[in-house]
């Protein structure tokens, strides 16, 4: 699709990816964002780069009257970016453990499918258009002690692989990212190199144009699938195959 022509959609854009998100479909001069937070007071001065373009919107994902409300004022989107997210830490076996998944959960995996659901039908009206999900390495390799938050990316993950498949008859583009450590505030003390969120956003817009559907946007990632991406896209294609016709 032409980034420039979309309007895009962007949750968790008041920092981070998000923000990048929206700063480079600025740069590439898309006709309108939605930018949403759960807390409309931390879009200010992202909307001060563009008040005539960038409308922010309160929104928390896991709130699902809220999504589907937000979706009913924003039926002119043609691009979906799924960025919310959140990670806990400190293991499996902490007092706090289950709740700590089920946050992740609710956020990463049932946020997402619920923003997915909403959008869907507006996508199809205006023509098929593209949703990008956010993954991560984690997705196919747990990462001890973000073990819960591994587990969510990986069940989006196979959940990415489902909405491509289910939703390619509407001609809609279904984008999984997969960066490595990036530096946010969620990767806060984390050693060794991590990706610029900007870089990270424009190879997913470039990813969007070029219809690519799985985006490794930094030395991490690429490193990580250099050897397993064309087996599991197999895979993945295969078993896309089987969807009832």
């Amino acid at each position: 699709m032409n980034v420039q022509n979309s309007v895009a959609f962007v949750t968790g854009a008041n920092r981070g990816i998000g923000r990048a998100y929206v700063e480079a479909l600025l740069q590439a001069g898309v006709r309108r964002i939605y930018a949403t937070a759960r807390s409309i007071e931390t879009l200010q001065d992202l909307v001060a780069l563009a008040p005539d373009r960038i409308m922010p919107i309160a929104l928390d994902v896991t709130d699902l009257d809220r999504v589907n409300a937000t979706a009913q004022t924003a039926q002119d989107v043609t691009l979906l970016i799924n960025n919310a997210g959140v990670i806990g830490s400190g293991g499996l076996f902490t007092p706090k453990s289950v709740e700590t998944a089920q946050w992740e959960m609710n956020t990463n995996y049932f946020g997402t499918l619920s923003m997915v659901r909403a959008f869907a039908p507006i996508l199809k009206r205006n023509g098929g258009g593209a949703i990008v999900n956010m993954l991560s390495v984690v997705s196919v390799a747990n990462a001890p002690v973000f073990g819960s938050y591994s587990a969510s990316k990986a069940a989006l993950h196979s959940l990415t692989q489902d909405i491509r498949a289910e939703l390619a008859a509407q001609g809609t583009q279904v984008v999984g990212v997969f960066p490595g450590p990036v530096d946010t505030a969620m990767t806060e003390g984390l050693p060794g190199d991590k990706a610029e969120p900007s870089n990270v956003a424009q190879a997913v817009l470039q990813a969007v144009e070029k219809g690519i559907e799985d985006v490794y946007p930094d030395p991490v990632s690429q490193g990580a699938f250099a050897a397993i991406a064309e087996p599991l896209k197999a895979v993945e294609k295969m078993f896309a195959g089987w969807m009832p016709q």
